[in-house]
């Protein structure tokens, strides 16, 4: 397909991604004191929520190349999703980009996180450490906040969830038990996860880095030229490997936001590392239809879930 093809085919899943208004959440709970560190919680529906069994929980975290105008509620009606289909929903907001305000809108079409960063005039991607340090402490705070607001949900059934860079962050989350020894975020076991299912992530920062996704993003996040190299062992993917959690790559074939090489590679490195995980290509899909409800992907990602959480 031409390059203006493409093109033309990622800007209207854009559009269809963005067009859903967004769903307030069931419940909101902080988990620090900055605006930013809140989770919002959807119940469960359906047959799931009619039973009275505890659903699995879904933790999701939001893409957006970790750049501030990108927040959780361009997220939400994937979020409604999900609960529709009986899972409980934690949504998870975390600190993005520069600057000291509070959550930010979604972005709209057309201004998606490719474009954004200093070469296109936008945020620079993540602050390091606080990106890191609000993810963490997330996970963390998640069981008590659960047990209060979401009743329903049955946290020894979790899935990580994120798109782009929340797939990303749902990787380095799960990997926290090899983060090296003096990483603040390090955990001493495995968190209890059933498993993740990343969908698109910046899952390898060096293939990332070198197609230059998300204008940089990568290694904006972790400071710039200088730190790069640094810091790349505390915070990608790629370096935390095995993890000993069932993990699923989602990704679509005609993706050129973060194209399908960056999944490829994590998948291989994890191969490399005695660990298999699964990827899922799928055809004629881009960027954005893996968290569009009115997408055939978006129930292919339900699907991978499911299996994990059930």
């Amino acid at each position: 397909m031409p390059d203006d093809a493409v093109a033309a085919r990622d800007a209207a899943e854009e559009q269809s991604a963005f067009s859903h208004p967004p769903v307030d959440p069931d419940a909101i709970a902080s988990y620090g004191d900055h605006p930013d560190q809140v989770i919002d919680f959807y119940v469960p529906r359906g047959e799931t929520a009619a039973s009275g069994v505890p659903a699995p929980l879904v933790v999701v975290l939001h893409g957006g190349a970790w750049r501030a105008p990108y927040d959780r509620r361009h997220v939400t009606p994937f979020a409604q999703f999900l609960a529709r289909r009986g899972f409980a929903v934690a949504n998870v907001e975390y600190r993005r980009g520069a600057g000291d305000g509070g959550a930010s809108g979604a972005a709209g079409p057309g201004g998606g996180p490719e474009a954004a960063g200093p070469g296109g005039g936008g945020p620079v991607a993540g602050r390091w450490p606080e990106t890191f340090d609000d993810v963490a402490a997330a996970l963390d705070a998640l069981p008590a906040l659960v047990r209060e607001a979401l009743p329903q949900a049955d946290p020894r059934r979790t899935v990580l969830t994120g798109h782009s860079a929340g797939g990303h962050l749902a990787l380095w989350a799960a990997a926290r038990h090899v983060l090296p020894a003096d990483a603040p975020w390090r955990i001493d076991r495995p968190a209890p996860l059933r498993g993740v299912v990343a969908l698109a992530p910046i899952a390898d920062f060096t293939v990332a880095d070198k197609l230059d996704v998300c204008s940089g993003a990568a290694r904006q996040l972790l400071g710039g030229d200088a730190e790069f190299a640094e810091r790349q062992p505390y915070a990608d993917p790629a370096f935390l490997l095995p993890t000993g959690i069932a993990t699923t790559l989602v990704q679509g074939r005609t993706d050129i936001v973060v194209p399908p090489a960056v999944a490829e590679s994590y998948a291989d490195a994890a191969a490399k590392a005695g660990e298999v995980v699964g990827l899922t290509l799928l055809e004629d899909v881009g960027h954005f239809p893996l968290i569009d409800p009115a997408a055939d992907a978006c129930a292919v990602v339900v699907e991978e879930i499911a299996q994990l959480a059930w």
